[in-house]
């Protein structure tokens, strides 16, 4: 966690073309990157996919990329997907994404805003928070969604996503925010309130090469903090060790980019504030087998996830209100410390 005697230069990562940073941040916590950008120290600005926000954490001094979140609006009970929705400029996979400082300022501009460092909270003074817009292409629903995403001192761990609508958008019935990427952490608890899911029995024999999915959890099935939020956690089921450890074969050696880089293990959650929340509120995970091979229909593109099957998409759904917000973490903390 950064220090709060820290200066507030030294404490915040933001987008600076004199030293060639690309990430929103907060030194030793949260971080983000949006295409063509990578958020992984030593990353090259390769493509990627698009329409996707790139979630990572710095951990000793280096970025790591740990999950990408994408947009997926319903209307009329038609489902997009930003990463996946062709974009109206090129007819790519992938919406373009932009940010701005302000939420009025959102026409397409693909220079990176700096973010607004602001002091939310008159009753702590020495908090800051960090904040810009996600602005994106409108869907082919005419759905419109645009985000505002900050990162507070005193909430390193996570992003605090709030979701608009402009105005020529289509009503929405919801916008899902998915983390899409669990199965590089290999995370196969999801830590409720009268159990602990593991997805190698849920999808027990499932071999296949497609998503699995099995059943969504409501509301009153989520474990509560000590403020009365409502949380969603996942973990991995095996030590740093083990998630680091990678087959010694040409298949995978071929697919290296799944192998899980981070020095430590991390637990990932999705939170809602005390009270904050609608009735149709619920968690929504899947699984994988095998990882990811962008959509190829050949079952020798794919290798088994080592281990057994692993929850991919990750979420919380709710019928859609304008500014509804939903933070997602990425810690050091076991579930059981989340709690206290």
């Amino acid at each position: 966690m950064a220090s709060l005697a820290q200066a507030p230069a030294s404490r915040w990562i933001q987008p600076n073309t004199a030293n060639g940073s690309k990430i929103w941040g907060i030194r030793g916590g949260i971080g983000f990157s949006i295409w063509p950008n990578g958020v992984e120290t030593g990353d090259k600005d390769d493509g990627g996919p698009r329409g996707l926000i790139r979630v990572g954490r710095e951990v000793n001094g280096k970025f790591y990329l740990i999950n990408f979140i994408a947009i997926e609006p319903i209307v009329d009970g038609r489902i997009e997907f930003s990463e996946i929705s062709p974009s109206t400029v090129d007819d790519r996979w992938g919406k373009l994404f932009w940010t701005s400082d302000s939420q009025a300022a959102d026409a397409y501009n693909p220079n990176l805003a700096k973010g607004v460092i602001s002091h939310p909270d008159p009753a702590k003074p020495e908090v800051e928070q960090l904040t810009l817009y996600l602005f994106m292409e409108q869907f082919l629903h005419k759905a419109n969604p645009y985000l505002k995403i900050s990162i507070r001192s005193d909430r390193p761990d996570e992003l605090c996503l709030e979701i608009f609508n402009k105005p020529n958008s289509a009503k929405m019935d919801r916008c899902a925010l998915t983390a899409t990427m669990g199965n590089y952490s290999r995370l196969r608890q999801l830590h409720l309130n009268d159990e602990v899911v593991d997805s190698r029995k849920l999808y027990n024999d499932y071999k296949g090469i497609d998503f699995i999915e099995k059943q969504s959890y409501p509301a009153d099935k989520f474990l509560k903090t000590v403020d009365g939020s409502l949380i969603a956690i996942a973990t991995p089921n095996e030590s740093s060790a083990e998630l680091a450890s990678w087959p010694n074969t040409k298949a995978y050696a071929d697919r290296a980019g799944w192998r899980y880089r981070v020095p430590i293990k991390l637990t990932q959650y999705w939170r809602k504030d005390a009270g904050n929340y609608d009735p149709s509120l619920e968690l929504r995970v899947n699984g994988r087998a095998k990882y990811w091979a962008v959509a190829s229909r050949d079952p020798n593109a794919y290798v088994d996830i080592p281990g057994g099957p692993a929850f991919e998409n990750f979420e919380l759904r709710e019928k859609y209100s304008s500014g509804q917000k939903f933070y997602f973490g990425i810690t050091t903390k076991s579930a059981e410390e989340l709690l206290k």
